[in-house]
């Protein structure tokens, strides 16, 4: 006799978070889940959180990994506050994460894994499954491990790969319980393991397995499903913010007729843009993982002399070793893009959290006048164009730029609609190719008008042989020069260059237009700024939104719209680095709102700050 049909209920969004040991594969479960979310057309906001060891001790609250999915039927703007459901493959996960549920949150848990010894490791005195302390919450005690090897018990794998993938029936029973295709995660599969058949038929039984347990054990009544997102019509793929970034600059290099050259030393979390660009050599992308951060950003500059875009990546402690370099490219005028995917700090801090304490070593972290352009994506789909624009005025400027990414944005993943390659910004460069000077000679520092860029002559180009190095450079000549008025001159007209920089005016989002507070962010805070400001307009207060892209130069009209507001609110992951700025430029009394504790912002957090502020002043 059939089973009866589960209830199906439908919801407007769904927060996930998969949790467990770092080889439990919560980070591959969550982003196969993710990539099926995203074929059903949900808007989507991912969360990856795992250790910076590479296998930290096995069932230890260090050792937790952990991958968020908020996913909705309508526009969302971050991976949610708190999940609704809670996967937990084994005491430490459940315990990391128990006190950010919610009440009635349903949590999965592999029973499997709560014996003794692990519940000791923890601290639990007696299993949390049995003492009543859960009676708040939804628990489904499902023995994930033993029904996986159970499932393959005729597999013919070995009793260690069939453990290994109860990740895959807790995907199988997760994508039955949210109505979630599967059909790219069996492809998934078939690739992943396309040297080991008995892996892929292992991994696909396990999934299957954990789908047909959803659909037939009494323990799950309810099916749920989220209807596809209202989103402008196009072709969309999930993309994190290093995978965009990357495509973006491997678009600015098409779109520029250029070679691109990246110079790069491995460095968590930017290593994923070394991944993804030495994927396209097709279009003339080079990639040289170098002996070391020093030397990558030397390649990459000397690429650029050479005519190529020349592109490096890093976090901070590499910008921190690229400083003399970035100063000899300023000294130079040529195009350079530096990556810094930020991380937390100082040293070598916490690799796989977030952070935003680079801006001031973007802005000042040079020694002597060192004046370069510094832009942040707001978002991972965002990355693509945040590159295309680095690469606009490292061209066009004759100038280095920094490009503030973090690890949020950069391992976090949405919906990108893909654009048409025709309607992506022409950057094509006009290399110097003559003598430029009446009297036949090559002038290097001889300006464009428009612009203050010096002319960009391709080394061995007859007749416009010139001194290059880090020497103070004679205007026009090039020469080397210590006279004092020369210096001055230089150093204010590099200044000037980069103040001359057309950059968008900073748009206000503020709907009925009589907000007396302004919300000012930067970088990957735009997304819980907006969703606190949505949850409070939605409530009757009036609230203003504003994000910068460019963060040097500022927008040329920021300070009148500063001005415009009784208050203004930063909400940074650092101590008020961009607060400090606007307060030394505008003379605004800019109210810093700091966290740092290696996560985003959550728009809980900044809703009932900003309710204070609004009701308070």
């Amino acid at each position: 006799m059939a089973a009866p049909a589960k209830r199906v209920e439908q919801l407007d969004r769904v927060v996930i978070r998969f949790a467990g040991d770092s080889g439990d594969g919560m980070q591959l479960t969550g982003d196969r889940f993710t990539s099926e979310t995203a074929q059903l057309g949900n808007d989507i906001s991912t969360l990856p959180n795992f250790p910076a060891e590479i296998r930290a001790p096995a069932g230890t609250l260090p050792g937790v990994s952990s991958f968020q999915v908020h996913f909705a039927d309508y526009d969302i703007l971050t991976p949610g506050d708190a999940p609704n459901v809670l996967v937990a493959m084994n005491p430490a996960a459940l315990k990391a994460n128990l006190s950010e549920l919610p009440p009635g949150a349903d949590i999965i848990v592999n029973t499997d894994e709560f014996t003794r010894r692990n519940l000791a490791k923890v601290g639990y005195p007696v299993s949390p499954l049995e003492d009543g302390s859960l009676q708040e919450f939804a628990v489904h005690p499902v023995p994930l491990t033993s029904m996986t090897i159970g499932a393959l018990a005729d597999s013919g794998v070995a009793k260690k790969d069939a453990e290994r993938a109860k990740n895959m029936f807790a995907l199988g029973l997760l994508s039955w319980m949210y109505s979630r295709p599967f059909e790219s995660t069996l492809r998934f599969l078939e690739r992943k393991f396309a040297k080991r058949p008995d892996l892929v038929a292992a991994n696909k039984t396990a999934f299957q397995a954990g789908w047909n347990y959803g659909e037939t054990t009494e323990a799950f009544s309810v099916r749920y499903e989220v209807k596809p997102a209202r989103m402008r019509p196009g072709t969309y793929r999930n993309i994190t913010g290093n995978q965009a970034l990357a495509l973006g600059l491997v678009a600015s290099a098409v779109r520029s007729k250029l070679p691109l050259f990246l110079g790069a030393y491995p460095i968590t979390p930017a290593s994923d843009i070394l991944h993804e660009l030495s994927k396209h050599k097709r279009f003339g992308v080079t990639t040289v993982q170098a002996e070391d951060e020093i030397a990558a950003i030397g390649a990459a500059l000397g690429a650029s002399y050479g005519g190529a875009l020349g592109v490096t990546t890093t976090s901070g402690p590499g910008v921190a070793l690229k400083g003399e370099t970035i100063s000899l490219a300023i000294a130079l005028e040529l195009p350079l893009v530096i990556v810094d995917v930020q991380r937390a700090g100082p040293s070598t801090g916490m690799p796989t959290k977030t952070e935003q304490a680079d801006l001031n070593m973007a802005l000042f972290g040079r020694h002597g006048e060192a004046p370069l352009a510094v832009i942040a994506p707001k978002s991972p789909s965002d990355c693509f164009h945040a590159a295309l624009e680095a690469a606009r005025i490292a061209l066009t400027y004759r100038t280095p730029v920094i490009l503030l990414s973090d690890n949020y944005v950069a391992n976090g993943s949405e919906p990108w609609m893909l654009p048409s390659v025709d309607e992506l910004p022409d950057l094509s460069v006009d290399f110097t190719m003559s003598p430029n000077s009446p009297d036949g000679r090559f002038l290097p520092y001889l300006r464009d008008p428009e612009t203050l860029a010096r002319p960009w002559a391709i080394p061995g180009t007859p007749g416009l042989e010139h001194r290059i190095g880090g020497l103070e450079k004679a205007d026009k000549t090039g020469d080397i020069s210590y006279d004092p008025a020369n210096h001055e001159h230089m150093v204010r007209i590099r200044q000037a260059r980069i103040d001359a920089i057309p950059v968008p005016d900073v748009d206000v989002e503020d709907p009925e237009e009589n907000a007396r507070v302004l919300v000012l962010g930067w970088g990957s805070t735009y997304g819980p700024i907006g969703a606190a400001c949505r949850a409070l307009r939605q409530r009757g207060l009036p609230i203003a939104q504003a994000h910068l892209r460019h963060l040097s130069p500022l927008p040329a009209n920021l300070g009148e719209v500063l001005q415009g507001y009784d208050r203004v609110v930063v909400p940074e992951m650092n101590l008020g680095q961009l607060a400090a700025v606007i307060r030394s430029k505008y003379l605004v009394d800019a109210v810093p709102f700091n966290q740092i504790n290696g996560l985003p912002f959550t728009a809980a957090t900044l809703e009932s700050m900003l309710e204070d502020v609004v009701k308070n002043g």
